[in-house]
């Protein structure tokens, strides 16, 4: 049986998805650019290797979709937005998993590459507690080449979030133009780097954010990349290059937000069972969720601080994805 507040909710659902879409010239609601790997997830109290050819026993392990772009692009797809990826993946049964999972949560899968001559991308994230220690073969998830961004896929989108910066070192080079022909076409764009493995920061960031409607980092990492001494000094600085709105991840402590003249936080409930992997990504998709819908921002964060917690629950980067009717928050424009 529907409850009147069940029904309430759908209609309040269906209303806010017409909204997003009023304009049907562009047959997607956002782009990204996959960083296609799988993340076998190894758990434990002590997941530390000894080497000398010893052996230890780990208690668990999961092997799920991975990288950033294509965990966004999953929770996007789940909260209703109509999310397109590309990529390349391997002639292997990884790269199977990969397209079968983004198409399993809805996501656009017509420009993800079969390429017989790419083994598909590997993330062994080693848990413990609440910290993890990645080991990455890169494979497919740097496979993306800049003449794979034609106009007619950018123009075919509202947004474009890139969401593995420092990874796509086979794309890094184009972005500056990619993100100017996107502004050309009318998208907003907003951007993750996520971590840098060669620890660089690069400073070409100053050329690129200027760019960005929507600037997305943890603290750690608007640390590195600001050089700046505190987090509100990182802030002042990246909305000094023309950054109009950013949200910086805290993680158990929540997040906070600024567009240059309020800022707004959002703490989160601790959890204690799961792993972090892919809450970051959950969280990015769930403030493009509500920012696209024309929401509040404090209403966007709260939408951003549930996904995150909710991944951050289970094991793995999809098992705790809320769907947008899973959302505990009412939202009324």
């Amino acid at each position: 049986m529907i409850t009147n507040d069940r029904l309430t909710f759908i209609f309040v659902h269906v209303n806010m998805i017409s909204a997003l879409r009023m304009n049907i010239t562009k047959p997607f609601d956002i782009l990204t650019f996959g960083d296609m790997c799988v993340d076998l997830i190894v758990n434990d109290d002590d997941v530390v290797p000894c080497f000398g050819q010893v052996e230890k026993l780990v208690n668990d392990y999961t092997l799920e979709l991975g990288g950033s772009c294509c965990i966004f692009a999953c929770q996007a797809a789940k909260l209703g937005l109509r999310v397109e990826i590309l990529g390349r993946v391997g002639s292997d049964s990884f790269g199977q998993l990969i397209i079968r999972r983004l198409n399993d949560c809805g996501v656009d899968t017509h420009h993800v590459i079969t390429d017989p001559n790419l083994k598909t991308g590997l993330g062994i994230a080693l848990c413990q507690g609440n910290d993890r220690a990645i080991l990455t073969y890169m494979g497919s998830i740097n496979a993306i080449r800049p003449e794979d961004v034609t106009d007619d896929l950018i123009n075919s989108a509202h947004h474009l979030h890139h969401g593995s910066y420092y990874l796509h070192t086979g794309l890094r080079p184009a972005i500056p133009s990619i993100f100017q022909r996107a502004r050309n076409f009318g998208l907003t764009i907003s951007l993750d780097t996520n971590w840098d493995p060669q620890e660089e920061w690069a400073i070409e960031l100053a050329e690129i954010l200027p760019l960005v409607n929507v600037f997305m980092p943890n603290e750690q990492e608007v640390s590195r990349i600001t050089r700046q001494p505190d987090l509100q000094n990182a802030i002042s600085y990246l909305h000094s290059l023309g950054v109009p709105l950013i949200t910086v991840k805290q993680g158990e402590k929540g997040a906070i937000l600024s567009d240059g003249q309020s800022s707004y936080s959002e703490t989160v409930a601790p959890v204690t069972t799961g792993d972090s992997v892919g809450a970051g990504d959950s969280f990015d998709a769930g403030f493009l969720a509500g920012w696209l819908r024309g929401l509040s921002l404090e209403q966007s964060l709260k939408i951003a601080c549930q996904c995150g917690q909710s991944v951050a629950s289970k094991i793995g980067g999809l098992a705790g994805q809320p769907y947008w009717y899973d959302l505990s928050i009412r939202f009324a424009k």
